[in-house]
């Protein structure tokens, strides 16, 4: 369940000094295995970082919003932006890490991006076992952050409020997103009434309790998905009366059918089965 991130000190950055970015080698690559149950503590890095699964499920909070990231695609985040990840599925995790001179101005504000066939072949060509040549690295790393730059984001923002009786509600649902209830018996469960929550998420979040809603069973379905649910499986535990009314929701979000978009995951789930480990980001 996401949840915002505690208002703890912020790590400056956990990842080793041999992976940072400099002016010689503005894009750098990381990759490891990391097992579900693993959280990086909130911590944040002087330059940016895309972070791309090639198996598993992974969440990032930031502090007033939740991604959920299954294979195939990958999340941008700006530098310094505090940030917790929690691995929801054994994952294989490639991360670049980007310095920020080297940032395109497309990219601004954390997102989630469709993994293109040539993305993941560039991130492929950098992640390799022995000394790349840093005139090679420059160009593929260039070349990678002008393809994501170019994506456009897919809708797997969950936005969480900071008025605590909207987070009590937000935090509610994502934890029952099977209960179908109204906003009137939403808002009497937060102590409100239905005309303060309505106000309460256009001010705070830009939306509207329906919309919200949306993105928040949008992305409870992807570790669905992870575990090999049916999508009939998926629909009833989000709470839809049928197979055929959470593919119509999800079409209407995506462009794409449900079956589509996680197929696209899986096909590229096998590039790496080492056994997971547990490791910082």
């Amino acid at each position: 369940m996401p949840e915002q991130i505690p208002s703890a000190p912020i790590a400056l950055h956990i990842v080793p000094h041999e992976y940072g970015p400099s002016d010689a080698r503005p894009v750098r690559l990381r990759s490891r295995p990391l097992a579900q149950g693993v959280v990086v503590p909130r911590h944040a890095h002087p330059w940016a970082q895309v972070a791309y699964t090639t198996q598993g499920v992974i969440r990032l909070a930031v502090a007033n919003a939740a991604w959920i990231v299954p294979p195939s695609r990958a999340l941008w985040i700006p530098p310094h932006t505090p940030h917790q990840l929690s691995i929801l599925k054994d994952a294989y995790l490639r991360t670049l890490y980007v310095l920020p001179a080297a940032i395109p101005t497309a990219l601004s504000g954390c997102r989630v991006v469709e993994v293109s066939p040539l993305l993941r072949e560039l991130i492929a060509a950098i992640d390799q076992p022995g000394p790349l040549d840093p005139a090679r690295e420059r160009l593929l790393g260039a070349l990678a952050l002008d393809e994501i730059g170019r994506a456009a984001p897919l809708p797997l923002q969950v936005p969480l409020p900071s008025d605590k009786r909207l987070l009590s509600l937000c935090n509610a649902i994502l934890a029952d997103p099977a209960r179908t209830w109204t906003l009137e018996q939403w808002s009497r469960y937060a102590g409100a009434s239905s005309r303060t929550i309505a106000r309460l998420f256009r001010q705070e979040m830009g939306t509207t309790f329906v919309h919200w809603r949306q993105q928040a069973l949008l992305a409870q379905a992807i570790p669905l998905a992870s575990r090999g649910y049916s999508l009939a499986r998926i629909a009833h535990e989000l709470g839809y009366s049928s197979q055929s009314a959470f593919s119509a929701m999800f079409r209407r979000a995506f462009g794409e059918s449900p079956s589509t978009f996680f197929a696209r995951g899986q096909h590229q789930v096998a590039e790496h089965r080492t056994p997971p480990a547990r490791s910082g980001d």
